[in-house]
């Protein structure tokens, strides 16, 4: 008898078939994630009834605009899962991600876009060579150059003819702005990743040339020609192009720290938080020292939680000091009291502004051994640390313990 039950229940016709068309192909799933796949599914279809993706995608950009990344993923899926190769979706979705620190999904993210389409959208293979290093970042960098060029080719011929333009109102419309600032990327890489290949002070030029032939007046390629020539040795001609970048965007920072509504044109002309860092301190190394405290200024209006922001403003101060101080020597006359109201002044703010980073670097966790080694020789040389303060730097109490490197990197990305 048991035999023929077996059998009996061999020879049934098998239910897997219906079942996988039913269920979606989930048949290996638990009744729970089958319940869910379906609830997704229902919640997919009503999302398409009820909002179109652009819609959706309007609702994202909103949430954007405001920095609450976290809601913009949600509608930005919501537009995905209706239109799962909505280029538009997928870019704001990796840019989403990359915001929000999830650099794995904002890869997956941009590779899926290109899979898509390759040749249309340059601004996938910049966030890919943001998020990748040395040669990958300069293939991810080089191809999306041949995109843009690419593109502004076509918008050229069009002018020449007369054409109306046929780009879709949703594609990106690139500039000659654009392709510098590409170039201006991997020019970069050959100064820091890539500077020890063959031929890497060839290309890094070759790059900045090319970065100002397509917008001349581009602050950020001023400066990477000013870090080149300074690597190089040429130090008067490398100020030359600092000081032109500076003047580029300075007189806008401080029009932002002396108003309550800044334009947003305005604060586009500002480069970003980490590149102004670069620039105090290359006009500290240029000797432009009252132009490094009004950068550093600035700096500290828009973000006083950055170590390095403070051990520079102490360091120039210093310097301040000891050039005012050794300009009286040489000249090898008595201070006067004028003379020794400005040493006392620069010689506090060295120190204050030293305390400070010390503090925040031990209350922040960070691990820039050099620095804090270099601010505590500062302190020792102006008579110590300033022993009570009226007011600590300022430190979010969920602030994540980070490294120097860390804290530029993570400056926010819309200054």
């Amino acid at each position: 008898m048991g035999g023929q039950a077996k059998n009996k229940k061999k020879n049934k016709p098998k239910r897997k078939d219906n079942r996988q068309n039913r269920d979606g192909g989930f048949v290996d799933l638990s009744p729970q994630e089958r319940m869910k796949v379906r609830m997704h599914e229902k919640a997919k279809k009503k999302t398409a009834e009820k909002y179109s993706v652009q819609q959706l995608l309007e609702k994202t950009q909103e949430y954007m605009d405001s920095f609450d990344f976290e809601m913009a993923g949600l509608f930005c899926q919501r537009a995905l899962d209706v239109d799962s190769n909505n280029l538009q979706a997928l870019d704001m979705l990796g840019h989403i991600c990359s915001e929000l620190g999830d650099m794995q999904k904002a890869k997956s993210v941009f590779l899926r876009a290109i899979d898509l389409s390759p040749d249309v959208g340059h601004s996938k293979y910049m966030y890919l060579g943001q998020i990748h290093t040395g040669q990958e970042a300069v293939d991810y960098y080089t191809r999306g150059i041949q995109v843009l060029l690419s593109v502004l080719e076509k918008q050229e011929t069009e002018a020449q003819a007369g054409a109306a333009g046929t780009t879709d109102e949703n594609d990106e419309v690139p500039s000659r702005k654009d392709v510098s600032v590409a170039y201006c990327s991997l020019a970069e890489i050959y100064l820091t990743d890539l500077c020890m290949e063959e031929g890497a002070a060839d290309k890094c030029r070759e790059f900045i040339e090319k970065a100002l032939q397509y917008h001349h007046d581009n602050p950020e390629a001023l400066q990477l020609m000013a870090s080149y020539l300074f690597s190089t040795e040429r130090n008067q001609e490398g100020k030359e192009y600092l000081l032109k970048s500076v003047g580029m965007w300075l007189p806008a920072q401080k029009q932002s720290a002396a108003s309550t509504s800044t334009e947003e044109e305005t604060q586009n002309e500002i480069p970003l938080y980490e590149s102004r860092i670069t620039t105090a301190k290359l006009l500290i190394e240029s000797e432009e020292y009252e132009m490094a405290v009004d950068v550093l200024e600035g700096l500290l209006e828009e973000d006083d939680e950055v170590v390095q922001v403070w051990y520079l403003s102490g360091w120039v101060c210093y310097l301040q000091w000891d050039k005012a101080k050794k300009h009286q020597e040489r000249e090898g006359r008595e201070a006067s009291e004028e003379d020794k109201e400005e040493w006392k002044a620069l010689q506090d703010a060295a120190r204050s502004y030293l305390t400070n980073a010390k503090k925040l670097y031990g209350k922040l966790r960070c691990d820039d051994q050099p620095v804090l080694e270099h601010a505590e020789q500062l302190l020792g040389e102006l008579g110590g640390e300033i022993e009570e303060e009226d007011e600590d730097p300022a430190v979010d109490d969920d602030y994540e313990p980070c490294s120097d490197d860390e804290e530029e990197a993570d400056a926010p990305m819309e200054h």
